[in-house]
């Protein structure tokens, strides 16, 4: 039975039992559905034997696809995405939405078929289908805003699969293989390859799909979209582009910029959102590093982010759900009505920031080390160090503080409602107990990781610098509130480079249909004219009653035939 298990990837229960809900109409079924397929994938990823394992390999003519390729590297992100899987269909036990439940577990699927991929083919597949079913996700809160925003999406992340599959081609080119190994970007194929990548990753001037559709999707899809395709991404660099030196630099900026907008953004699951894209900038670098540390550092930080960025959003679905709003200028006060909402939402705050005995402290330690262990030997690498111990402050201050303050304890909003469903509160609590848990228990960790456990996170000088970093960042929060210098939450949608293509782009595109509809038009009438011109003077000559119908003299014929032929025996005499 072993055997057959390790020949199945984990991806096919969430799939197939996507595929079975579909035209199930009781919810209870679902809901089952959504629990047993992440059990049946774990019992999958327990059966597989230690070490390096290929298998589900599929001939398709010339063909060859590897379904299943079990080493240390996927090995960590599968388990993640079903303890993900198994979180996500806890805390929407008490949604009736078959769009959601359905397009949700084939979603899971989709993102744990590509991390097992072996091969271009196969990553290429599931790399789409990740971006078909998610968009529903979106779509599944019905308004008018998130089917604009599900529309965007869609393009970007099938533009994504496109790039995807225009380097494979050039890849197979130029190795003949289509295997998903070390890739570079000494080729065109690579290059195309690394550009599909950065757009799921939410590179810079490529992130904005993030913070536009994440905030619209329902308050269950939004946590699931926050634990799967980029952390996907994450996985496929790790892959195909571990080492790659200008990773560094790109992580670098995904660290810093989303700090700004997040400090003055007024929509709390947005601010989230800036935020996911800051913490997928500490792991850009690790991977660009690519040292065994670093991508240890990038694993790890990938696995605790999706449990502790999923608990943020689960606590900032249950807010939504219960006042209708996540704005931070509509909240405030709510630790009265939602006490476990509010301690679930200061652990996932704590780990975000790396405080010590919490999960993003033994994860976030490591890129920092490996990193600083690079600048070391190669000075340039220290203003990368420098901006992302910036960036840790910026972290506590709009994921650590900001979000649990204006939502839980800063000016009471005098709004009085329940507590979370129960099944939210359970999700959000096993999240919470892994959040302590994996920081206080640091080797459970360490030890799924691809280069095994060889870091020790707890040392005098990594506590007191970051509790030196930290301390700073809470008295600045307290002392810009104090003074009332911190930004006012305004009612207001902030933009960044997205102001390019939905306003600038969309004005453009506007003018230009206006344009071409106009020069349409006017083209249309000069071509009615030609034709009812031309027409009437063709008729006039050729009709029965016209021109060349009458009768013509037949000297005149004559007198026009001898000039034809003259000109005819001219250039017949002319010609060489």
């Amino acid at each position: 039975m072993s055997d057959l298990l390790a020949q199945i990837s984990p991806a096919w229960p969430f799939i197939i039992a996507g595929l079975i809900a579909a035209p199930v109409r009781m919810s209870l079924v679902r809901k089952g559905l959504a629990l047993m397929a992440p059990i049946a994938a774990f019992i999958i990823w327990m059966s597989v034997p230690s070490g390096d394992h290929t298998g589900g390999v599929i001939e398709l003519g010339p063909f060859v696809l590897e379904t299943f390729r079990f080493d240390g590297l996927s090995r960590i992100w599968g388990l993640v995405f079903i303890i993900a899987g198994f979180i996500n269909a806890i805390y929407g036990l008490h949604q009736k939405d078959r769009i959601e439940d359905v397009f949700g577990l084939i979603y899971a699927g989709a993102a744990l078929g590509a991390v097992f991929s072996g091969d271009l083919l196969t990553l290429f597949f599931f790399w789409e289908l990740t971006a078909i079913s998610s968009v529903f996700l979106i779509w599944a809160s019905r308004s008018a805003v998130s089917f604009k925003a599900g529309l965007r999406y869609l393009a970007i992340q099938v533009l994504s699969g496109v790039l995807l599959l225009t380097g494979a081609v050039f890849q197979v080119a130029e190795t003949g293989s289509w295997a998903f190994n070390e890739i570079g970007l000494d080729g065109p194929g690579g290059i195309f390859i690394f550009l599909a990548f950065g757009i799921k990753a939410g590179f810079p001037l490529l992130h904005n799909w993030i913070q536009d559709a994440y905030p619209k999707a329902t308050i269950v899809g939004t946590v699931m979209l926050s634990g799967f395709t980029t952390k996907l991404a994450i996985y496929a660099l790790a892959r195909g582009f571990a080492g790659t030196e200008i990773l560094i630099w790109i992580g670098m900026i995904m660290t810093a910029f989303p700090v700004f907008f997040a400090v003055i953004e007024n929509d709390l699951r947005k601010v989230l959102s800036y935020s996911l894209n800051n913490q997928l900038g500490y792991m850009v670098v690790g991977v660009g590093v690519g040292t065994e540390l670093a991508i240890n550092g990038a694993a790890a930080h990938a696995f605790v982010h999706i449990i502790y960025k999923g608990l943020l959003f689960m606590s900032m679905g249950a807010v939504l759900m219960r006042t209708g709003t996540a704005k931070a200028s509509e909240l405030g006060g709510l630790y009265k009505s939602m006490p476990l909402t509010a301690v679930c939402c200061l652990i996932g705050a704590a780990a975000i920031s790396a405080f010590p005995l919490f999960s993003g402290f033994v994860a976030k330690a490591m890129i920092l080390s490996a990193l600083a262990y690079e600048a070391s030997y190669h000075a340039i690498y220290f203003i990368p160090w420098v901006v992302l111990i910036f960036s840790s402050a910026g972290v506590l201050e709009h994921a650590g503080i900001k979000v649990p303050w204006f939502a839980f304890f800063a000016h009471d909003s005098k709004r009085r409602v329940r507590e979370a469903p129960a099944n939210m509160l359970i999700a959000m609590l096993i999240a919470a107990f892994l959040c302590i848990f994996l920081g206080v228990n640091y080797g459970v960790l360490y030890d799924l990781l691809p280069y095994g456990p060889s870091y020790e996170p707890y040392t005098g000088e990594h506590i007191l610098t970051q509790m030196q970093l930290l301390m700073a960042a809470i008295f600045a929060f307290a002392f810009l509130v104090r003074m009332k210098w911190y930004p006012a939450e305004m009612k207001a949608e902030n933009l960044d480079t997205d102001w390019i293509y939905r306003r600038l782009g969309d004005g453009f595109f506007r003018w230009l249909f206006s344009v071409t509809g106009r020069l349409t038009a006017s083209l249309a009438n000069l071509w009615t004219t030609i034709r009812t011109r031309l027409g009437g003077r063709m008729f006039n000559a050729f009709s029965p009653m016209g021109a060349l119908s009458r009768d013509i003299p037949s000297g005149l014929l004559a007198i026009w035939a001898s000039g034809l032929l003259a000109i005819v025996l001219i250039i017949a005499y002319l010609a060489p």
